[in-house]
């Protein structure tokens, strides 16, 4: 751009607005190639003019952009953070933006699409650059720059200081904390922007861990989640009889329920209907690629997320539940290589702590770690896991302490018309009293209540079902889980493990008469 004593006041207004306005500037300076037009205007979108707007609201509030987005297919996310990106420094002195893809096809994709922008932007706009390496813009005269990079080694993403980072695909990074560790801590707290995106690769993994974290507000980060119906063009135009009236389309009940459920209308769920028809497995595939809630963006492989990440992060942020009803404590003995020895307490509605142990410890040493918790404390029942913990269980047996039981996952469970082994029958009913919104997952008092909380987190969202011939839940095999998580669920199962089996008693007005099960008031 030239000097702005080269042009008029009208003229000056015209570049200031272009410089304020995104979506003022976007359609008018920046090109995007898609599959029908060719290159064409970038017009926003339904959803990046979602994403746009909590940006914009993001930085006017708080001085800097942190998003967590959970997206479906061709949305346009990576197209509106690019524009963004490019807008930004080219309209401003000394700013920096980065882009950390998850294979080089999509750099180069991702940065095909900037030089893209840089040449079709209007001559009086664009910024000369003396420096076009195929992954690098430098904008000379604002001392500003554009770059782009494959998460590969651990050792990338490390850079001088960068005010807008973008972070692409980000559950299918290699080494993925060890990058984003790197790469943030080149990004300063104020006057920057930091974008994390990704489809769905299932749970456990960092891009997950940031999205249960933003979920829960235990970060700077805003989850955003934009369901496929948001966007405009995926419609189908409803029938029309012989005088070209349109009529009204069948839906079956399950059709009905989804529209229910999600509020979508007509012309979305006819193109729903078309679009599930071409894929080799049908609805499955339709929820993996165009998700409607975010618990169905995770779903992978046939299984499904038992406990929502919703429900784990309400019960963290919930406070002052009062905790009645016996306490009750859960053990589960680390099994063997990195497994951790995992223990939960719960009292009714509170669940007051939740640990895993990572260093090794012998079955003694466990004695003596439970031995101690259970002289401390008021514990009615401890449930441990015969897994591992067979000798813990006689030596505490032979020294007294009645409270505590065994419990064998493998075990028939007590109904089993419902399920086929006591580690799903707990793992369902702690799935229960997650649903309600009246209980707490640690309390203000906890030692280490981040690190606690994201361990518990992990484990408790990264166990997944599936529905067998009988059409029971079935829970994955906990080494299946082991597998995606990098270690076993062992904080998930501990607190599972306190849902062993009910322990409250309690008193039926009307009949008269004692009970041992589950109330409202107890959550037994």
């Amino acid at each position: 751009m030239a000097e702005s004593a080269d042009y008029n006041e009208e003229e000056l207004a015209v570049f200031q607005k272009l410089k304020d306005d995104f979506e003022h500037y976007a359609p008018r300076c920046l090109r995007i190639r898609t599959k029908e037009d060719g290159v064409v205007p970038f017009e926003l979108n339904d959803a990046q003019k979602i994403l746009h707007a909590i940006a914009e609201d993001q930085l006017a509030r708080f001085g800097r952009v942190r998003i967590v987005v959970l997206k479906g297919r061709q949305q346009g996310a990576s197209t509106y953070i690019e524009g963004r990106f490019y807008w930004k420094v080219t309209h401003n002195k000394g700013k920096r933006a980065y882009i950390l893809t998850h294979e080089g096809e999509a750099t180069q994709n991702l940065f095909d699409m900037v030089s893209r922008y840089h040449e079709h932007c209007p001559p009086e706009i664009k910024p000369r650059t003396d420096r076009d390496s195929g992954k690098e813009l430098n904008f000379a005269g604002l001392d500003s720059g554009y770059k782009v990079g494959t998460a590969g080694a651990k050792g990338t993403g490390r850079s001088s200081t960068i005010q807008y980072f973008h972070g692409s695909e980000v559950a299918f990074w290699p080494h993925a904390e060890t990058h984003a560790t790197g790469v943030l801590q080149s990004v300063p707290r104020m006057g920057s922007e930091v974008w994390l995106e990704s489809t769905s690769d299932g749970m456990g993994n960092y891009f997950h861990q940031q999205w249960v974290k933003a979920v829960a507000g235990t970060s700077d980060y805003q989850a955003v989640f934009i369901p496929w119906f948001i966007q405009s063009e995926y419609v189908m135009p409803l029938p029309v009889d012989e005088e070209g009236q349109a009529l009204e389309p069948t839906f079956d009940d399950t059709e009905l329920l989804y529209m229910q459920d999600h509020g979508v209308d007509a012309p979305h769920m006819l193109w729903r209907r078309w679009k599930i028809s071409e894929f080799k497995n049908g609805e499955d595939d339709f929820k993996r690629e165009y998700p409607a809630t975010p618990e169905e963006a995770f779903e992978s492989a046939g299984y499904r997320q038992l406990i929502p990440a919703v429900d784990v992060a309400r019960a963290i942020a919930n406070t002052g539940i009062e905790a009645r009803g016996p306490m009750v404590m859960g053990v589960d003995p680390a099994r063997f290589g990195d497994d951790r020895l995992g223990i939960a307490l719960r009292q009714g509605r509170v669940a007051y702590d939740v640990v895993g142990y990572p260093h090794k410890m012998d079955q003694m040493e466990i004695v003596g770690m439970v031995k101690g918790i259970l002289d401390s404390m008021p514990i009615d029942a401890c449930f441990i896991d015969t897994g591992m913990g067979v000798g813990v269980i006689d030596r505490l047996h032979e020294m007294g302490y009645e409270q505590v039981r065994e419990v064998n996952f493998g075990a028939s469970a007590f109904s089993s018309m419902e399920f086929d082994n006591r580690r799903n029958e707990m793992w369902q009913e702690m799935a229960k009293w997650f649903e309600d919104e009246h209980v707490q997952l640690f309390t203000e008092a906890t030692e280490e209540l981040e690190e606690k909380s994201n361990a518990a987190t992990m484990d408790l969202c990264a166990v997944e079902y599936k529905f067998n011939s009988k059409n029971l839940k079935v829970l994955e095999p906990k080494d299946e889980t082991k597998k995606r998580l990098g270690v076993s669920p062992d904080c998930g199962d501990a607190l599972a493990l306190t849902f062993a089996e009910p322990v409250a008693e309690y008193y039926h007005e009307e009949a008269g008469d004692r009970d041992q099960g589950r109330n409202e008031t107890t959550g037994y």
